[in-house]
């Protein structure tokens, strides 16, 4: 110990001070708190220190925003799309399934394969986030959420609407394919999956075809709804938005590769063949 102190530059007896000092009940709680922010950047990897003061806060810890904000930068948790706008090329997030769709977007029947992302739209109160989750085989949105945060909240809450809708036995064994957005990477996502019995799929970063027909359906939407007025607030949005799913684009809405059927009306017909042929 003598040769140790000597090595640090410090003496003996201020080791064996140090040594019998009680851990300070601020850094304590500190340690904690960083813990706590630790496990919500770890599920959105987007959220900036006021996200995740308003996520600790909400967990019980007494904290201020300035507070998490100094413990943020000390332990450079930062969001990550902060640390792309700083950069001139994008950093591919790191995928947490294979893919397991290689771009052929089709499927035999329903429940096969499900495809999901999320989209965007500005209203005069703020910003509104859509996920959706579509079935390949009738283009059918089997699930959807709507809120004013982009987090793996969102992409949950979908999975868990599509997963009521259809019944959780008849999904098992389902494909979902996504991007690589931190919301399909978050540990709450992936168990959400896992908990379904759902197989996971990521297509690569940056490579819009991994994921077309996805995108296919949103284009749509921003034509025929995001982008024909202007919104004065998210709830005027987010009713407009379920209101064109839930009647226009299931029941009205003829597509050509379904044979210029609706998705509701597909899905009948197969049902109903399916019984004739049992």
């Amino acid at each position: 110990m003598t040769v140790t102190c000597r090595v640090l530059g410090f003496s003996k007896q201020a080791f064996y001070k140090w040594n019998a000092a009680t851990v300070a009940a601020r850094d304590l709680e500190e340690a904690h708190l960083l813990n706590a922010a630790y496990d919500v950047h770890a599920d959105d990897p987007e959220f900036g220190h006021r996200f995740i003061a308003d996520e600790v806060t909400a967990a019980g810890y007494l904290v201020s925003e300035r507070r998490v904000w100094r413990l943020s930068s000390q332990e450079r948790i930062f969001s990550s799309t902060q640390r792309r706008s700083r950069s001139t090329t994008k950093k591919a997030g790191p995928a947490v399934t294979d893919d397991l769709v290689h771009r052929e977007f089709t499927a035999e029947a329903p429940n096969r394969l499900w495809l999901t992302d999320i989209t965007e739209h500005r209203t005069a109160e703020g910003t509104l986030y859509l996920c959706a989750v579509k079935d390949v085989f009738s283009n059918r949105i089997v699930g959807y959420a709507l809120d004013r945060r982009m987090k793996s909240a969102l992409a949950v809450a979908a999975i868990e609407d599509a997963v009521t809708r259809r019944g959780r036995n008849a999904v098992i064994g389902c494909v979902v394919h996504s991007d690589r957005g931190s919301q399909f990477r978050s540990r709450k996502y992936q168990r959400t999956l896992a908990a379904h019995r759902l197989a996971g799929s990521m297509g690569r970063v940056g490579a819009a075809g991994d994921n077309a027909a996805m995108e296919s359906f949103f284009s749509t939407l921003v034509k025929n709804v995001l982008n024909t007025r202007s919104w004065d607030s998210r709830d005027q949005l987010r009713r407009r938005i379920i209101h064109w799913i839930e009647r226009t684009y299931h029941r009205r809405r003829r597509q050509r590769r379904l044979g210029k059927l609706t998705p509701i009306e597909y899905e009948t017909v197969y049902t109903q063949d399916v019984a004739l042929a049992a």
